[in-house]
C-alpha cells in the first residue's frame, strides 16, 4: 500500500515550478489566471509560460539594476537603480513607458542649449 496515510512511504510531491525549472510559482500564477476571469478556461501550459516570462523579465531588470547599483558604489538596489536600469534600456523603456516608479527620479540630462558656449582661444 503506497498511500499518503500513516506510516506509508508516500511519493514526495514535485511542484510544477520545479518541473518547469522555474523560481516563480506556477500554481499561484495559474490561480491568478483563473480568478482574474481572463478566460472561461485556462490551459495547463499557460501558467507555466507566463511564470517563465515573468521570471525572465524580473531577472533582466534585476541584472541591470544591480549593475546600476554597482556603478553608484552601493550594495543594495533601491528604486533609483531600477529607474536608471529601465530608462537606459531601449526595450524595457518601451515596455514600461507609461509606468511611474516611485522614488525613481529622472535620468540625468542637461539640454545642449543650456550648456555654456565653447569659446575658441587664439
Amino acid at each position: 500500500m503506497s498511500g499518503k496515510g500513516k506510516g506509508g512511504r508516500g511519493k514526495k510531491s514535485t511542484t510544477r515550478s520545479a518541473k518547469a525549472g522555474l523560481q516563480f510559482p506556477v500554481g499561484r500564477v495559474g490561480r491568478f489566471l483563473k480568478k482574474g476571469k481572463y478566460a472561461s478556461r485556462v490551459g495547463a501550459g499557460a501558467p507555466v509560460y507566463l511564470a517563465a516570462v515573468l521570471e525572465y523579465l524580473t531577472a533582466e531588470v534585476l541584472e541591470l539594476a544591480g549593475n546600476a547599483a554597482r556603478d553608484n558604489k552601493k550594495a543594495r538596489i533601491i528604486p533609483r537603480h531600477i529607474q536608471l536600469a529601465v530608462r537606459n534600456d531601449e526595450e524595457l523603456n518601451k515596455l514600461l513607458g507609461e509606468v511611474t516608479i516611485a522614488s525613481g527620479g529622472v535620468l540625468p540630462n542637461i539640454h545642449a542649449v543650456l550648456l555654456p558656449k565653447k569659446t575658441v582661444k587664439k
